[in-house]
């Protein structure tokens, strides 16, 4: 007889079930398709059993494992040995309180906060996955590893190649569908860059075609490992939070990534005892990139025990394909139509009895241009989740008492060229730029002011606007 091993891959679909070593690259189930889990027997493991053994680590962080705001967690996700780990120090993130974004939001004080993953080495949340993926790369001897990405997967995976040089990095990104501050890193760290006719969703499914024919490791999200990082997102919330839950959590959603970690996490803390409680999650949308917002609110799809409405999905897909229709959004990080993590979200609305909604390029720049004044400058996907948590609030499903997590995702030099747009007194560059996505308004502008080269005229001007 055959005993399973305390961590092991499993597939979603209850249906299947079916369970694979974790010396297997996979990104979907052999047997039926669907989406897979990193799994644990907890009762062969040691998972935590209150979080004073979590802080025990971070009292040892001379130990990079423990300094990383990932693998401090690693009892939580034990699927590698600590001597198998790849780290770079990631996740030394911030829970940053703000009254003044809180006020803009409608929440009483003291009861919004922004988790700020723009503080990761490549400056974005993807750091926080890469570093599990491409520990799982290592673990089996991959040389190459390749994404598609609308730049923040493509700038983390570029990183640890490149810092790491244990093996080469492989991108595939759209046409005109990345900003330069993600592609100039991608570039700048080395990687083999292809940049094909299409947009992301292409992107996707060449490098699925590419990698499965030529043996490369694929590290987008589809690959069960990146989530198991991501979880730590949640994992340093609570930890900001004293261990206390709050009552939302807020997040962009394109290829529903996080989201999906972030329901196994709080699922798996649930089981282990170590909250007593599970957040609402609020899943938020741009409406260039809605696929999630019109398959749960317009056409109810849900997760169902695992029996999710698949013909409706796929009926769905084919429309857009029929439409010709793209993802068309400022927030680049989201311009997704076909999310590949969809049925794991679905899993964890219902685990987290859960919300979506979609949010304008309008509202999104204003959000942001409201986080940035903070100081917390963010980039335009990020301050979907800001955008997100004002409309719920207004909607009235958030409460003014609630305690909500927005997490922004990544920093705000990735897409600088559309906060430039947003604040300048150049029409012609903010009709290019904005006016052309449907941004009709910069409200919250803060514009340059121009002065003469002359002393008078500049203290006038720091006196008037100072």
């Amino acid at each position: 007889m055959t005993t399973t091993p305390a961590a092991f891959q499993r597939c979603i679909s209850p249906e299947c079930g079916q369970t694979y070593d974790l010396s297997q690259t996979l990104v979907a189930c052999p047997k039926c398709g669907d989406l897979l889990d990193i799994a644990y027997d907890w009762d062969r493991l040691s998972p935590p059993k209150t979080w004073k053994d979590i802080e025990a680590n971070w009292a040892k962080r001379t130990n990079p494992l423990n300094f990383s705001g990932v693998w401090r967690f690693r009892s939580l996700f034990p699927f590698a040995t600590d001597e198998q780990i790849v780290t770079l120090g990631e996740g030394q993130t911030l829970l940053q309180q703000t009254d003044d974004v809180g006020k803009f939001v409608g929440l009483d004080s003291g009861k919004l906060h922004l988790q700020y993953e723009g503080m990761n080495p490549s400056g974005s949340f993807k750091d926080n996955g890469m570093t599990a993926a491409f520990t799982h790369a290592h673990m089996v001897g991959a040389k190459r590893a390749a994404c598609a990405s609308t730049g923040n997967t493509s700038a983390s995976l570029a990183m640890y190649c490149s810092v790491t040089r244990l093996m080469k990095a492989v991108i595939f990104i759209g046409s005109g569908k990345i900003s330069y501050g993600k592609l100039s890193q991608a570039l700048d760290y080395g990687a083999l860059t292809l940049q094909i006719a299409g947009d992301f969703d292409d992107a996707m499914a060449r490098v699925k075609e590419v990698s499965k024919d030529m043996g490369i490791y694929l590290v987008n999200s589809v690959n069960p490992f990146r989530l198991e990082g991501q979880k730590s997102v949640m994992f340093r919330v609570l930890e900001a939070l004293q261990w206390e839950t709050p009552d939302w959590i807020v997040v962009p959603g394109g290829n529903l990534g996080n989201s999906s970690a972030f329901g196994k996490a709080f699922a798996e803390l649930k089981e282990l005892g170590l909250i007593d409680r599970i957040p609402r999650l609020a899943v938020i949308n741009a409406s260039g990139a809605d696929t999630l917002d019109q398959l749960y609110n317009q056409h109810e799809v849900r997760w169902n025990g695992g029996m999710y409405p698949r013909d409706t999905i796929a009926a769905y897909y084919q429309k857009m394909d029929d439409e010709n229709r793209k993802a068309s959004t400022l927030a680049s990080a989201i311009e997704i139509n076909r999310p590949v993590n969809l049925h794991k979200c679905l899993r964890a609305l219902h685990d987290c009895d859960g919300v979506v909604r979609q949010v304008s390029d309008q509202e999104i720049m204003d959000a942001k241009s409201r986080v940035g004044s903070g100081g917390m400058g963010c980039e335009p996907a990020s301050a979907a989740s800001v955008a997100g948590a004002k409309i719920l609030r207004e909607q009235g499903v958030i409460a003014p008492s609630d305690r909500v997590v927005c997490i922004l995702t990544g920093h705000l030099l990735k897409d600088p060229t559309a906060t430039v747009a947003y604040h300048t007194t150049d029409q012609d560059t903010f009709n290019s730029v904005l006016g052309s996505r449907g941004v009709k308004r910069a409200t919250f502008a803060n514009r340059a002011v121009a002065v003469k080269n002359d002393m008078n005229d500049i203290v006038q001007a720091i006196q008037l606007y100072g």
